[in-house]
């Protein structure tokens, strides 16, 4: 996109010294990037850093710079506001409307996006006070992060933790794509998302697999649980994308171990997507010792299917092993041939499998897998396709959820009051 106005505020907690990293991506992608730091902040990272990372004067007063109205400038310019930490005591100011510094005056004057960024003690976060704030910015539609859970300040551990940078980056960044990507209108749902690629052990070094990357599961998770879903992420073999915030994640190998903890999960699901990219065979037998060349080249490996466990979990919606309104997501990476091209085979496999949506993916060429973006269409089972314009992977799962939260039956979602 074209260069963007970002205000970067800074609350007065330890986790200050990461939203160098979130001001430098922002830098270096060409944006404006004005600094707002509280007053508290300045005590863990200085306003010479600020200046340095941003390329702009740092202030924490309204009456610097007066004659400019710095708060309703700045704030009318906006493309989008990101505040990170965003203390209890910044949460709680924000929540009531007050304007006693440069920050919360801003946050009065804009119109654009809002991401705040909590980070805080387990006890602060789960307070009443600070779960009424959170519910009472959300409800007048900023987009207030879940924190991770992990290690917090001194030998404490528990929700509160700050979101690493790259993930804050990445949430911003689809705000900026599309304002209304993170509406808080999945709360309440238990979702099950599967993510990368299988591996099948031919012995002790080898396997056979696939370039899935993870990326395309790992944004559903990370924007379904910043929508408020509950997430549990099943994740096979990935690039490293970086685990979400707040979602629960089940390390996988095989095409089977894949099944069967999805088949599990799915019973108090009320969501499932098949993100995954799952071996279509495995070897019929491991070997128990590395496999050498020998001198009469490689034998040969003898395979068998493995099992298919989109169509598995709609078989067991029919069969009652899983409640009759779950709603079952599927993907597929396909590429065109003499047959039909990549949606024909996708409205095939559709028909194939029984499930309430497939998204679809042309790949090969560089496409869909290992890249940072994608492209593709939704199918659902009552006949609708809806185009996924280009763009990232992210704000393809932005797209994909709204189509999901639709499915989702009524009383499975309590948006925030």
């Amino acid at each position: 996109m074209s260069t963007a106005h970002i205000v970067i505020g800074v609350g007065g907690g330890i986790a200050a010294y990461k939203v160098c990293s979130v001001i430098r991506h922002y830098t270096e992608a060409g944006h404006d990037v004005r600094v707002m730091p509280t007053r508290n902040a300045l005590n863990f990272v200085g306003a010479a850093t600020f200046e340095a990372l941003s390329g702009n004067p740092v202030t924490t007063e309204v009456f610097d710079d007066v004659d400019q109205v710095a708060h309703v400038a700045l704030g009318r310019q906006a493309d989008l506001v990101v505040i990170a930490p965003a203390t209890a005591d910044l949460l709680a100011r924000a929540a009531s409307g007050r304007a006693d510094d440069l920050l919360t005056a801003t946050l009065l004057t804009v119109s654009c996006p809002v991401l705040l960024v909590p980070a805080m003690h387990t006890e602060m976060w789960e307070h009443p006070a600070t779960v009424a704030n959170v519910a009472t910015l959300r409800s007048r539609g900023v987009t207030v992060m879940t924190p991770a859970v992990g290690r917090l300040t001194g030998a404490d551990t528990g929700a509160g933790r700050m979101p690493e940078p790259t993930e804050i980056a990445a949430l911003g960044d689809l705000l900026l794509d599309r304002p209304d990507a993170l509406p808080y209108d999945l709360s309440g749902v238990r979702m099950v998302i599967s993510a990368g690629g299988t591996r099948e052990a031919l012995d002790p070094v080898r396997y056979l697999g696939n370039h899935s990357s993870g990326k395309q599961g790992y944004a559903l998770a990370r924007a379904a649980s910043q929508r408020g879903a509950d997430v549990t992420l099943v994740s096979g073999a990935t690039s490293n994308p970086g685990d979400p915030a707040s979602v629960r994640i089940v390390n996988v190998d095989s095409a089977r171990e894949m099944q069967r903890e999805m088949s599990e999960r799915a019973v108090d699901a009320d969501v499932v997507i098949m993100a995954a990219a799952v071996a279509d065979f495995r070897p019929v037998s491991v070997a128990d010792a590395k496999i050498k060349k020998g001198d009469d080249g490689p034998a040969p490996i003898v395979l068998d299917t493995n099992p298919d466990i989109l169509a598995g979990l709609v078989r067991d919606r029919t069969d009652g092993k899983i409640a009759s309104d779950t709603v079952i997501v599927g993907f597929a990476a396909e590429t065109g041939d003499e047959h039909g091209g990549v949606l024909d085979h996708g409205r095939a496999k559709l028909r194939r499998k029984g499930c309430d949506l497939l998204i679809v993916n042309a790949v090969g060429g560089g496409k869909a897998f290992g890249t940072e973006d994608n492209t593709g269409w939704v199918l659902s089972a009552d006949g609708r396709e809806t185009g996924l314009p280009f763009g990232s992977k992210t704000l393809m799962a932005s797209r994909i959820l709204d189509e999901v939260a639709q499915l989702v039956p009524d009383g499975r979602v309590h948006p925030a009051d």
